[in-house]
């Protein structure tokens, strides 16, 4: 399995923290930056893992911004992404087991470390239940498939 994570300035410590937990997890990531805390504008890091995603060169990404609010903005853009702004366990895991995210976005400004680690182990430790969940998103898949032509 092999994940992308990145954040902008506003996320780089909990990103920081959540690459430790990938570690300790043993999951394998790239790492799409931001590297300080310079300021830095986030659709710039929101692509990077969302396109890595979306080409599917990695399963699934994780962005931090300040609040998350654009992360999500941009990883939805892509085609094949799903992109959950999340800040709760109930909706990490509701996220997986439901729409089968495959971006998980979380906000540095929202968040303390150790909120963002049981986040981002409830999301790790879910399965998507597919069934009806999985006609609802082959509802999505086919609406976007349909403005993508346009």
């Amino acid at each position: 399995m092999l994940f992308a994570i990145g954040s902008d300035h506003g996320g780089l410590e909990l990103k920081n923290a959540i690459k430790k937990l990938l570690e300790e997890r043993g999951i394998s990531y790239v790492d799409c930056g931001t590297d300080n805390g310079d300021s830095v504008d986030y659709p710039d890091y929101g692509e990077k893992v969302a396109r890595k995603v979306s080409g599917g060169e990695v399963e699934s990404g994780i962005l931090v911004c300040g609040t998350g609010i654009g992360m999500s903005i941009v990883a939805n853009k892509f085609p094949h992404v799903r992109a959950a702004l999340v800040t709760d366990t109930f909706m990490a895991r509701m996220a997986k087991e439901h729409n089968n995210a495959n971006i998980l976005v979380l906000g540095g400004r929202v968040l303390n470390e150790q909120q963002a680690c049981d986040i981002v182990a409830t999301w790790l430790d879910a399965s998507f239940e597919g069934g009806r969940h999985q006609w609802r998103l082959d509802k999505i898949a086919a609406i976007e498939k349909q403005l993508c032509q346009q």
